[in-house]
């Protein structure tokens, strides 16, 4: 347990009150006070439905077993580990990897240590997955087709272009040995191609939706592909979990972080920016847009009240974004909350070297690290939003780990589950995302949504459109 505490994530709030910046725009601590009797409420009905990606610190040991059995089988015979999947199903993939594998893991074999390139499309631009199937050896790449239901059009689509290009180059016989499925047990278009073809499968829970899906099959294959111990992205969640265990606002970090989200919204700061201030954090932010916009953003209440309710999240990347974005946040409207990502022990150190001693303004620059450098900004920037009263806050990371990414990721996960229960909407769907899904259907002629197809069909055929 020392060692665990020594890997301990840590929530900076001191700059979201009212001490730090000011009456006008920040938080009194009597505010938090207030919502202790809704915290206790929605820690209960949190605790008492058990949103699924609550149990899968604790109740994979066979999943994962079978997960880094089947990784080291296989892992010498690919070169190429392809995610075939969108959003959720993609999303996770690409932050495991951004922060836990070297930032050039693709270009050098030495940097992947044995184990395969990995590849996660995410789009179906057809430029983009032409090329991406054009360059690939076949004969060393594994597909591994992510979708609960196999009905996903983008995914299902990816799926059907790589199985027709390996049938092509390989023949028919070679398709299982190429293909993954990671979907549903019970039910779906995926698990019955799946069983048809004779690939290997594992299973996403029924409960757990596609953003909240990193830490099932979905993002711990392609990990225990690329190296990355699972197991230990595992206990970090769990430690986080235990972490969070109190319906305490004032002791449970998930749920003191979110209360002050949602405060700031009501307060006119409707805007969630995600900076990093360590490149390999850069899609954990990513991953970040889309749990708090999917889950968050809904139209209706649970009584079905029109609510319109939802933060928009933002991602930067320090100190990339200081020259593109910090203006806006240092002098623009008071409507965004700041959450820096820090890292106190980036694993290795840079200096800077002592040159052109008689020019001023770049030798002061000697005798210092880029270490050094990143941090300062950081803190710098942190200062002056602070001074000019911008609500900000970090969550601070000992060192980038798989303990300390599963802390950071449960940790997200459930703060999104409990300010969802604050807004009082279902934190766990996304209707506004299906409707045009359903016009896509209908336009592709899937049977049962012949009427969305009529209906874009007479949108897109009007003749009063403006057009430049």
């Amino acid at each position: 347990m020392k060692s665990a505490e020594k890997m301990k994530i840590r929530v900076d709030l001191n700059n979201m009150f009212v001490e730090q910046v000011g009456k006008e725009q920040g938080i009194e601590r009597e505010e938090v006070d207030s919502l202790q009797g809704r915290t206790k409420e929605a820690h209960h009905n949190i605790h008492q439905n058990k949103p699924g990606f609550m149990d899968l610190p604790y109740k994979q040991g066979e999943v994962v077993a079978d997960i880094i059995q089947y990784a080291e089988e296989m892992r010498g015979e690919f070169e190429n580990f392809v995610v075939l999947g969108i959003g959720g199903s993609a999303l996770g993939n690409i932050a495991l990897q951004t922060a836990l594998n070297d930032p050039y893991y693709n270009y050098f074999p030495e940097a992947r240590k044995g184990a395969p390139r990995l590849f996660v499309p995410d789009n179906v631009d057809p430029v983009r997955f032409k090329s991406l199937i054009h360059r690939l050896d076949l004969k060393k790449t594994v597909f591994n087709v992510i979708s609960k239901s196999g009905g996903t059009a983008e995914t299902m689509s990816q799926f059907l272009i790589a199985r027709q290009a390996v049938e092509e180059e390989l023949g028919e016989k070679e398709i299982a040995r190429h293909f993954i499925a990671t979907t549903s047990s019970q039910k779906g278009y995926l698990i019955e191609i799946a069983q048809k073809e004779g690939f290997k499968t594992f299973y996403i829970p029924e409960n757990v939706g596609g953003r909240f899906s990193v830490l099932t099959p979905v993002g711990l294959l392609s990990a225990a592909f690329c190296g990355i111990n699972i197991k230990q992205l595992l206990e970090g969640a769990a430690f986080m979990g235990e972490g969070c265990r109190s319906d305490q606002l004032w002791d449970n970090p998930a749920y003191l972080h979110g209360a002050l989200q949602y405060l700031a919204y009501h307060k006119g700061k409707p805007l969630s920016v995600m900076m990093p201030y360590a490149h390999s954090l850069k899609d954990i932010a990513d991953w970040y847009r889309q749990l708090w916009a999917e889950s968050l953003g809904k139209e209706r209440d649970r009584e079905g009240n029109i609510v319109n309710a939802g933060p928009t999240p933002i991602k930067a990347l320090g100190a990339t974004d200081q020259h593109s974005q910090v203006q806006l946040y240092m002098e623009g409207p008071y409507d965004k909350v700041i959450t820096f990502l820090e890292v106190d022990d980036y694993g290795v150190k840079v200096n800077i070297p002592e040159l052109y001693q008689d020019i001023k303004g770049v030798s002061y620059l000697g005798k210092h690290t880029l270490n050094e450098l990143i941090q300062t900004e950081k803190n710098a920037t942190e200062l002056a939003l602070t001074r000019r009263g911008r609500l900000n806050n970090t969550i601070k990371l000992p060192v980038i780990n798989e303990f300390t990414t599963g802390q950071l990721l449960y940790m997200l996960e459930l703060e999104t589950a409990f300010v969802g229960e604050l807004f009082n909407i279902n934190a766990f769907n996304q209707p506004g995302v299906e409707l045009g899904k359903h016009y896509t259907y209908g336009v592709f002629g899937r049977e049962g949504y012949e009427k969305h197809r009529a209906e874009y069909q007479k949108r897109s055929s009007g003749d009063d459109k403006l057009l430049l």
